[in-house]
């Protein structure tokens, strides 16, 4: 294929060639096409799209929303659950394994249930409780890798132990729904915390005496989620987080629901009635934002718009992520790396989406 190559920090005018799933030769050539190409797009945060749901375990409804994200160029992902019961969790690491396995999914992330109840935004009050070392080493067991990382608020009770523990056991631990102070967030960074699930959203706000998590996680060394929705954050902010914290510590991110790419209307997130209107999801009990309908192809074409480089917005939508999962064999474009490519027009849309050397179908919205 052939095209304007988009690799780490610069953009070349080339030829790829592929060596089975994997990619070969790249040769540079001044006359080749218009046509954008990209790493495949990682999102470490998606709770479903297409009208089907991660968030209650079912492995058929998985595959269709890994689908669905597939087809907008994201070729892998984190299936993520909003707060449940333990049983819940359990019954959807044993179910999602075997997808782990097959990669239709990277893994799991548990978006909770060890949350703030002040910061806990559209997650379900009902299920949130203290940092449990003895659940997550329940869990990590039984899914032998299928779990990938789980978002603790650090100021709980118990809450160092569980990231110190995730941290050990080779599971991300990341940093949301939180209304820790400045130095709590610290305090869960040293601990092990390596992600802040999707900075400024579910978080106290900065303020200049007390700086709270935002501040606290771009002073980190942690990569920071963002939801380039122009909803979740101004286009402003987006642009001012991802030029503070930079590239390659700044992950777009979807947050995406099941009414992704679904008309407008009533739908359902871990048990509580979501109103999508205007492609704006909201809790129909109190009005908070409930996830998002944004795909990654969106995501990084909003990144762009916002003034973040062509190179750097696809950092942030495939290597930064693929890093913070420890997938080195995908994220950027090199020989030798896996042939999980994107193809785009000059508009930054979809026209073709390859995974692991084999063409799927275009994504038709």
């Amino acid at each position: 294929m052939s095209g304007q190559i988009v690799r780490p920090g610069a953009v070349i005018r080339g030829h790829l060639h592929l060596d089975g799933p994997l990619i070969g030769e790249i040769t540079e050539d001044d006359r080749a096409g218009d046509d954008i190409i990209v790493p495949g797009f990682v999102d470490l945060h998606c709770h479903g799209g297409g009208g089907h749901t991660f968030t209650e375990g079912d492995p058929g409804d998985a595959r269709a929303a890994a689908a669905f994200h597939l087809a907008h160029g994201t070729t892998s992902l984190l299936a993520s659950l909003v707060s449940s019961p333990f049983d819940l969790m359990r019954d959807a690491t044993a179910a999602y394994l075997p997808l782990v396995r097959a990669g239709v999914i990277a893994g799991v992330h548990f978006e909770g249930p060890y949350l703030s109840g002040a910061r806990c935004g559209a997650q379900n009050p009902e299920f949130l409780r203290d940092p449990s070392v003895e659940e997550l080493s329940a869990l990590v067991k039984l899914g032998e890798g299928t779990v990938r990382m789980v978002t603790v608020a650090p100021e709980l009770p118990g809450a160092l132990d569980a990231i110190a523990f995730l941290r050990d056991n080779g599971v991300v631990a990341a940093i949301g729904h939180t209304d820790a102070s400045y130095a709590d967030v610290l305090a869960g960074v040293a601990a092990g915390a390596t992600v802040g699930t999707h900075l400024f959203n579910g978080m106290r706000p900065p303020h200049h005496r007390e700086p709270g998590p935002v501040i606290g996680l771009l002073a980190s060394t942690a990569v920071c989620e963002l939801i380039a929705d122009n909803i979740h954050l101004h286009p402003g902010m987006l642009a001012f987080a991802a030029t503070t914290a930079g590239p390659d510590r700044a992950a777009l991110i979807t947050d995406a629901m099941d009414a992704t790419g679904m008309p407008d209307g009533v739908y359902d997130l871990g048990g509580q009635e979501v109103i999508v209107a205007d492609r704006v999801a909201r809790l129909a009990r109190n009005g908070s934002i409930a996830g998002s309908t944004l795909t990654m192809d969106a995501a990084l074409r909003n990144a762009v718009a916002a003034g973040i480089s062509l190179p750097d917005a696809v950092t942030m939508a495939t290597a930064t992520p693929a890093r913070v999962l420890g997938l080195a064999d995908r994220g950027e474009i090199g020989v030798g790396k896996k042939a999980d490519l994107v193809v785009l027009d000059p508009d930054l849309r979809v026209r073709r989406v390859m995974r692991g050397g084999t063409w799927i179908r275009p994504t038709t919205g």
